[in-house]
């Protein structure tokens, strides 16, 4: 928020025709699409505009965020002024605060932490909306909600962590766990010689006093300073998955030696490192040789919120542009009263209500999952289907909006580089797009019972829209004859089809009826802003 007045009558021009700084962000307030997904979600949760006060509705924590982003970022400081090792990550205050907001409205814990219904959706809307501040923090509390499934499969460190991790806690010291009031917890599995192909991972594994030592390097370590690792290394029996502290039982420091932190793109206020075991200290977790299923269960959640966060980042980019199209004129008129802006802003809203609809139909289906068994077959298939198509859309529909903003969009001050440096990420992390697609194949052929669950899901869209129909018969008989060259033709029109379907069934079907009509119908351009001639797109647009 501008804490000072700025002077509009320069000595050579007057200020015009540029938007005043905006001061707080209605993010909940004004996203009926948000609101209406978590209808439903009994008030058990916790989840309520006020639980996330500091992120939802606040410029001076959006302020933050921005500052974060475009900062100087976390520091490694590897070793002490004497020379002994430290290993540990000092981040800005603001990344401190803006952590304590999110644990504290249960990020992490909510959903395991309620017997009501809505936990996952309530925790997906959190993902959505923090998003839309600084990613960069929601990588630990993440992953930290993914563990806990994993943590509760085991004993002694595993059950200490998930009683930490539950508390709706943030304890930033580096201290062992008896001195905590809560805990985060990462995840380290890829190394260099093999990526996504974690069962090439050379990390091995040596019994020792009950225990394990692990020695080996991981390539990238999600969120560094958390207080313990989900990790895979080698056993004679197979790779296999243990829990490494970063403080051993005795009070020492466990040998998890920070190498440096990865210069990246974006997502600057979150630390991805890379590190060394060197003999760390490890607790086995699930039998041996049975790591990566034991793991998949935290990649599975995680793709949950890989798969929301696109969504919010569009809606952030798309508020920007709208605020600047309400608030600019040109050739006599403002921007967003322009027949041609119009259409590009419904466009880019069709994109958002898509991502946003399926990545909260699928929160649900993770929320049923326990109790329902189609919801849970379902789950696996739409996860994968929505976090590879949001994902795909979230990067152009970032640069559509920078552009619609011109040349002030291009710049560090305001917040368009930091969401077009973000879009891409959430498609890498947790299988990049071969990876999800090729998933999406092997549950097609292994697990007909998802499939079944998906084929409900788009059955009951039929009879609304012409278009859609057609498309849905054209994928059946192109899944006859599925090959896996095509994985990634197959996966987007899966996904396509089940935001048409989910849009369709909304009380308004109206968005739904434009959405297949184009991405299935083919009544469309090659780029955005190219709707059929007679599309209402103010009323697209207004939605945004």
């Amino acid at each position: 928020m501008c804490a000072f007045r700025p002077q509009t009558d320069l000595a050579t021009h007057a200020v015009e025709n540029q938007p005043a700084l905006r001061g707080d962000l209605p993010l909940w307030e004004a996203d009926a699409p948000l609101k209406a997904a978590l209808e439903g979600a009994a008030p058990e949760t916790g989840f309520a505009p006020e639980s996330l006060a500091g992120v939802i509705g606040m410029a001076d924590r959006v302020a933050a965020g921005h500052r974060l982003a475009t900062g100087p970022g976390p520091e490694l400081h590897t070793f002490d002024t004497a020379g002994r090792r430290i290993d540990t990550v000092l981040y800005p205050d603001g990344y401190h605060a803006l952590m304590r907001e999110g644990m504290g409205a249960g990020y992490a814990a909510l959903p395991w932490t309620t017997n009501a219904s809505g936990g996952h959706p309530a925790h997906a809307a959190m993902v959505y909306l923090m998003a839309q501040v600084e990613p960069g923090v929601c990588c630990p509390m993440t992953m930290t909600y993914a563990a806990i499934p994993a943590l509760s499969k085991g004993d002694g460190l595993a059950a200490i962590l998930k009683s930490l991790a539950l508390n709706r806690a943030y304890d930033e010291t580096d201290e062992p766990l008896e001195h905590k009031h809560g805990a985060t917890v990462g995840m380290a599995m890829t190394e260099k010689q093999g990526g996504s192909d974690v069962r090439a991972n050379a990390t091995r594994a040596e019994p020792a006093n009950g225990a394990y030592r692990l020695t080996g390097h991981k390539w990238f370590c999600s969120a560094p300073m958390s207080d313990a690792f989900l990790t895979l290394a080698q056993l004679p029996e197979g790779l296999t998955c243990f829990l490494a502290p970063r403080w051993r039982p005795d009070g020492t420091r466990n040998a998890i030696h920070l190498m440096r932190l990865k210069n990246k793109l974006g997502n600057r206020a979150n630390a991805s490192a890379e590190i060394e075991y060197a003999g760390a200290y490890a607790e086995i977790l699930g039998e041996p040789g049975d790591g990566v299923r034991t793991i998949l269960e935290m990649v599975h959640h995680t793709r949950l919120d890989t798969a929301i966060a696109p969504a919010g980042l569009m809606r952030r980019a798309l508020s920007e542009a709208r605020y600047w199209t309400e608030n600019r004129s040109a050739f006599g008129k403002r921007l967003i009263d322009q027949p041609l802006m119009q259409t590009l802003l419904a466009d880019l809203a069709l994109e958002w209500l898509g991502a946003l609809a399926a990545g909260m139909r699928t929160a649900w289906a993770f929320d049923r999952s326990g109790t329902d068994e189609t919801e849970r077959a379902f789950a696996r298939l739409a996860v994968a289907l929505t976090k590879y198509w949001n994902n795909k859309r979230c990067p152009l529909v970032t640069v559509e909006a920078m552009e619609v903003i011109g040349g002030m969009g291009f710049i560090e001050d305001t917040p368009m580089p930091l969401l077009y440096r973000e879009a891409p990420l959430n498609g890498i992390w947790e299988g990049s797009g071969n990876v999800i697609c090729l998933d999406v194949l092997r549950t097609l052929a292994k697990a007909p019972e998802a499939f079944e669950a998906l084929r409900a899901e788009l059955e009951a869209a039929r009879g609304i829209s012409t278009a859609y129909d057609a498309a849905l018969d054209g994928a059946y008989a192109e899944l006859k004859s599925a090959t896996e060259s095509a994985a990634r033709r197959i996966t987007e029109r899966l996904a396509l089809l089940l935001q048409a379907a989910i849009l369709l069934k909304q009380p308004d079907p109206f968005p739904g009826e434009i959405f297949a009509r184009t991405r299935l119908g083919g009544d469309w351009g090659h780029t955005l802003g190219t709707l059929p001639a007679g599309t209402d797109a103010a009323r697209l647009a207004a939605m945004i």
